[in-house]
């Protein structure tokens, strides 16, 4: 899968450093896959959330921060949408950010 934008998950993990290395881990598998359908993510990662509109939220490090993207699978294209605390999770809208 193409994942756009890592500079996200970079400034990111430059103001939460325990999340560096899970979100760096993610990026290469993510990058390294080739998810078809919403159950091939499922099979990988068994708590990732499955929403409408291509949306997948992925807890990381232990649910303190959520990840959410819009997948592409027709082409293979990962847009990170969003990252940020789980409390900033709860103030936004994660099937249409």
């Amino acid at each position: 899968m193409r994942v756009i934008s890592k500079k996200i998950l970079r400034e990111f993990w430059e103001k939460y450093n325990d999340a560096e290395e899970q979100l760096k881990t993610w990026y290469k598998e993510a990058s390294k896959a080739n998810w078809v359908t919403p159950n091939d993510i499922k099979n990988e990662y068994a708590k990732a959330s499955i929403l409408k509109n291509n949306r997948v939220v992925f807890n990381i490090c232990g649910n303190s921060y959520r990840l959410i993207v819009k997948v592409n699978y027709k082409r293979g294209w990962v847009f990170i949408r969003f990252i940020g605390t789980h409390a900033d999770y709860d103030n936004i809208d994660a099937e249409n950010i």
